[in-house]
């Protein structure tokens, strides 16, 4: 299998498993999916999402951030949902369900890469200034899925709906991405805030 997804922390994990034993946080969650699940739901292919902060100017390498960890939440054997995950000053903590066209995209996008070679770590990259989330196939599959920047031999796989001008689910190499990216993001007087779900 051409991907190693990395482990999500315990705590993590654990969180989400409890947010899902919790008729009150999926009743208010309001997924319709989770809502009408007919069978067990179950987190799985857990992702760090990392925050494209800036694109460094003279192609000085993008700072990243980690921001979280995602599961897909599967009911009978598809996604349904996704629920991420947030560190708080006391660890890991979960943040919340929710449904839409990223979490088809991720489990799409997912698939394509299973059929890719080499070996690659799969992560999420979100690119707020874009309101853009990619799939980051990292090219050192053994790495810290907490850290590391955009490396040159990665991919990234914008998920649909893309913004317009970039193509979704077509692996970019790192480069050709951002030189896409860096026309249409245009600096601002703070950080960014947002990202997309």
């Amino acid at each position: 299998m051409p991907l190693h997804v990395p482990p999500a922390p315990a705590p993590a994990l654990r969180s989400v498993l409890a947010a899902l034993g919790s008729p009150t946080a999926v009743r208010e969650a309001r997924t319709p999916a989770l809502q009408s699940a007919q069978g067990p739901l179950s987190p799985e292919l857990p992702l760090p999402v990392h925050v494209l902060d800036r694109i460094g100017p003279d192609g000085a390498a993008p700072t990243t951030r980690l921001a979280g960890w995602r599961f897909l939440i599967r009911d009978s054997g598809r996604a349904v949902a996704a629920a991420d995950t947030m560190l708080t000053p006391d660890g890991w903590a979960f943040s919340h369900f929710f449904e839409g066209p990223y979490v088809p995209a991720t489990e799409l996008a997912l698939r394509q890469a299973e059929t890719m070679t080499p070996h690659y770590q799969p992560r999420l990259l979100s690119v707020p200034a874009l309101y853009m989330l990619a799939l980051w196939l990292h090219a050192d599959p053994e790495a810290d899925a907490s850290g590391g920047s955009l490396a040159p031999a990665d991919l990234l796989v914008p998920l649909a709906p893309a913004p317009p001008g970039i193509a979704a689910h077509r692996a970019h190499r790192v480069a050709d991405l951002l030189r896409l990216m860096t026309g249409r993001i245009t600096p601002g007087p703070g950080p960014l805030l947002g990202s997309p779900a």
